[in-house]
């Protein structure tokens, strides 16, 4: 049965009324269990449990310690193009939006690696909107062997597809894979996607379960916060997370918690998630989860960022651009417009207006503005050794 099924059968409504209504006492008794059912985590994401904070860190600390030590892993995300066929209206990237887009060459990814390897990266994020004629799957395969060339771990966030279209990606070098559902609320799913293959539910759904079918050694799940009420969204993604460790369990799993941010197209939240909430929210996943990876973007500021490494955080992006280009500035001399599919080159006035130097249009606007190593300097300052590499494929020759 995959996941589409369980979710359909998933008593939401209830575990919902327990994760907004559970008494203190409840969320007590869940903190001190030794293992969390979905019941139990609802209780720590209530409004009740947020009196029980200073002892969740505490719990979250202890744990992620235990498992993990005082390291934290850093990575940078690396986008190929911002072309894209589906109209999804809180991202900067959707098709409508008239940006300035490119994608750039195997060889311009290339120097685009380069330059975070300069910067001690080793682990490496490859992002893309979804279009198949400027961002197939041959391209792709490209793209990953090109940065596997220089780096051991190359994961890659692009659209979903099928098993046999994943498979010649982890042949060239992909390791990983990251699909956020963005809602699982589906109507609210259905709202912001108005065009494109994006529009289909439950194909997104099982992309994680065609993933580990293809090879992919590690699987990364999340939700996009603003969207739907966040309570919602946690019990759906525990539920998806607690799947998928029971069925792929070769992979290792990483859950994000990106919320949304000023993009192109100023999209306003439809709902909203304080920080103190986030916090909560991630140690009661380190919580329910104590083996599974917990990423903290640069969609966060500083400030947050720091205070969450001691409580649970193990993934960290630092120096991050979100638009293709954006560590060399490869492909500025191709930027354009695309309506319909079509290529349209810029005019005179589109290039001298602005920026001398004009580049492509960024997904969202990042929170955190530190450089690598000022990131990297913050977290030993913290007591934690920051780890640029953790993988490589002479490992497992």
């Amino acid at each position: 049965m995959s996941f589409v099924a369980q979710f359909n059968a998933l008593p939401v409504g209830e575990l919902l009324r327990r994760a907004r209504g559970a008494p203190v006492s409840a969320a007590r008794a869940s903190l001190d269990r030794p293992s969390l059912s979905l019941t139990d985590f609802a209780h720590l994401i209530s409004p009740a449990a947020g009196e029980l904070l200073e002892a969740m860190g505490r719990r979250s600390q202890q744990l992620t310690q235990q498992r993990f030590g005082k390291v934290i892993r850093l990575f940078a995300p690396l986008y190929l193009s911002n072309e894209c066929i589906n109209n999804c209206r809180y991202c900067g990237f959707s098709r409508d939006n008239p940006i300035l887009r490119v994608t750039l060459s195997p060889e311009e990814v290339r120097r685009e690696a380069r330059a975070l390897v300069g910067q001690g990266f080793r682990n490496l994020l490859l992002v893309a909107g979804e279009h198949p004629r400027f961002v197939s799957r041959d391209y792709l395969a490209e793209c990953v062997r090109a940065v596997h060339e220089q780096v051991p771990g190359t994961s890659l966030e692009v659209g979903p597809m099928s098993t046999e279209d994943y498979r010649p990606l982890v042949q060239a070098g992909a390791e990983g894979l990251v699909v956020y559902q963005e809602t699982y609320d589906r109507a609210i799913y259905d709202q912001m996607h108005t065009a494109g293959p994006k529009k289909n539910f439950d194909w997104r759904l099982e992309t994680p379960e065609r993933a580990y079918a293809a090879g992919f050694r590690r699987l990364g799940i999340g939700a996009l916060y603003g969207l739907a009420d966040w309570r919602y969204e946690a019990l759906c993604l525990a539920a998806h997370a607690q799947y998928l460790l029971r069925v792929c369990w070769k992979s290792s799993l990483t859950i994000s918690f990106p919320r949304l941010r000023p993009c192109a197209g100023e999209f306003q939240p439809l709902t909203h998630i304080t920080d103190r909430e986030l916090v909560q929210l991630v140690c009661a996943f380190r919580l329910m989860f104590p083996d599974v990876g917990l990423v903290l973007s640069t969609r966060e500021p500083a400030r947050l960022r720091d205070g969450l490494i001691p409580l649970g955080i193990t993934l960290l992006s630092a120096g991050s651009h979100t638009e293709p280009g954006g560590y060399t500035g490869a492909g500025r001399e191709k930027l354009h417009q695309t309506q319909k599919g079509r290529i349209v080159e810029l005019g005179a006035s589109e290039w001298a207006a602005g920026d001398a130097a004009p580049h492509a249009t960024e997904q969202f606007q990042i929170a955190d503005p530190r450089s690598p190593g000022q990131v990297a300097e913050r977290i030993r300052s913290l007591g934690y050794e920051p780890v640029w590499k953790d993988w490589d494929q002479a490992l497992s020759a």
